[in-house]
């Protein structure tokens, strides 16, 4: 038996599953970008609103490109198991919140509507960084659209996405969809809707045979669609809502409402993400498969304590970033988290340029030591070899894979030249670093460190300097 709304009763007490009427009302948020994350993190904070009685926080579902995924949720009336594991223990629920879903790429029509229907009052989206492009936008006003000609209120549309100042940025790229006919739409868009910014914060790796094997034996049944994450969860968001009454519904579920996400938003990225990305990197190239077998080993660990604290905090407005940082430390060791470093290593072109760069050039105006980050960078050189230190080849998962392997595949004939090339593209490092010549030359030299002795012994060369 798959699980479903005619099988739920079956499962074990233990498993937390909806306690809702989960048919008799319309979605109230058109949510883009069904992947793992949004179903372990906003759909579950949805879901406990929906438990504590509020019947306008259903979610209709949207998946940009994959009609597997949502074929395979529809199947299960839009349930799955979530396993949240930590060093506190184990559980398993069942939310609820997904209701509806489509797909954008083959039915488009569908969900335009869904963004103007009356019951909607939320949009949000996790369409990952490279999603925001003018199809986006285009389908946005479309909806929105739609709603205002029909007299409709205004609704708040909430990028979730890891990109600075990501409300500003869904705004700007909506407005540039309008044409001259679009004036009236962008006079009501101005008064009546609200495009907060805020940072998400859960680790939630994609699913894998283990987690899909642990569900059925906790729930007794097959979910083809089960996730596992950890206990830790933080949602910060700008109070800046269409409804006002939202920011104390928000908090009474635990979301930080606050008018400064930018300090949360900065260390997020820096912190978590641009670690992340340096061991994801290293795991790639040493052949450790997930991040908590990085973590695991002291001197990837001290070097990721010292990336944080040393380069990244002097430059970030998070008071308590070093309480986060031991946070973050033991997330990424949690065992249960089977976190792909290939995983994390995907679309590396549209994440560095967040995530390493402002802490480099902070580092340089205050004439303090960017080693770590020189590191990091060398060790996306070596990455874009496309082959570990054990001679597997790997893909490299991102829109410029084509180029970073044209560039990357002279790096054992011509080392320098290579690493110097890769260091001039701006679209990885802005304009400031490709001119700064004491920075290429760490690069440089940790990268040949890299070549002819491995990654493992330059970052202990690094820590134990």
């Amino acid at each position: 038996m798959n699980l479903s709304a005619a099988t739920l009763r079956a499962l074990p007490e233990s498993v937390q599953t909806p306690a809702y009427d989960r048919t008799s009302h319309a979605p109230g948020v058109v949510h883009l970008g069904l992947g793992a994350f949004h179903r372990a993190h906003q759909a579950m904070v949805f879901d406990q609103l929906l438990t504590g009685g509020d019947t306008r926080w259903g979610i209709h579902g949207v998946g940009m490109t994959r009609p597997d995924l949502v074929n395979q949720l529809r199947a299960q009336d839009g349930l799955y198991a979530v396993r949240v594991a930590d060093g506190q223990g184990v559980k398993w629920q069942v939310p609820g919140a997904l209701w509806r879903t489509n797909v954008a790429a083959t039915e488009r029509d569908a969900v335009v509507q869904a963004i103007a229907a009356p019951s909607t009052r939320w949009v949000t989206l996790t369409v990952t960084e490279k999603g925001y492009a003018p199809a986006l936008g285009q389908l946005l006003l479309d909806g929105l659209r739609l709603r205002q000609q029909a007299g409709l209120p205004g609704i708040t549309v909430a990028s979730c996405d890891n990109l600075q100042g990501n409300g500003h940025k869904l705004l700007a790229l909506v407005k540039a969809a309008a044409t001259g006919q679009d004036a009236d739409v962008l006079r009501w868009l101005d008064a009546q809707c609200a495009f907060p910014c805020s940072m998400v914060d859960r680790i939630v790796p994609a699913a894998t045979p283990e987690v899909l094997a642990a569900a059925q034996e906790a729930l007794g049944l097959q979910d083809h669609c089960a996730l596992s994450t950890e206990g830790f969860w933080e949602w910060v968001i700008e109070d800046r809502f269409a409804d006002p009454l939202d920011a104390a519904l928000l908090q009474s579920a635990g979301v930080r409402v606050t008018s400064d996400v930018h300090s949360y938003e900065e260390a997020k990225l820096r912190m978590l993400n641009g670690s992340h990305t340096a061991m994801a990197l290293m795991g790639a190239i040493t052949g450790r498969p997930f991040i908590a077998s990085c973590i695991g080993v002291p001197h990837i660990r001290e070097f990721v304590y010292r990336l944080m604290g040393q380069e990244v905090a002097p430059h970030l407005s998070r008071s308590d970033w070093a309480n986060y940082r031991e946070a973050l430390i033991q997330r990424f060791g949690n065992p249960y988290l089977k976190h792909s470093v290939h995983q994390i290593a995907t679309d590396n072109s549209q994440k560095i340029p967040q995530r390493w760069p402002p802490s480099v050039l902070g580092q340089i105006a205050q004439g303090a030591s960017f080693e770590h980050h020189a590191l990091a960078a060398a060790v996306f050189v070596r990455y874009t070899l496309g082959v570990n230190e054990q001679g597997q080849a790997y893909p490299l998962n991102d829109p410029q894979a084509e180029s970073l392997m044209a560039l990357g595949g002279a790096q054992l004939t011509e080392p320098e030249a290579c690493v110097r090339a890769l260091l001039a593209r701006e679209d990885l490092w802005g304009s400031a670093l490709p001119q700064h010549a004491a920075w290429i030359a760490r690069v440089i030299h940790w990268h040949q460190q890299i070549l002819q002795h491995g990654v493992d012994h330059a970052v202990q060369q690094l820590t134990e300097a």
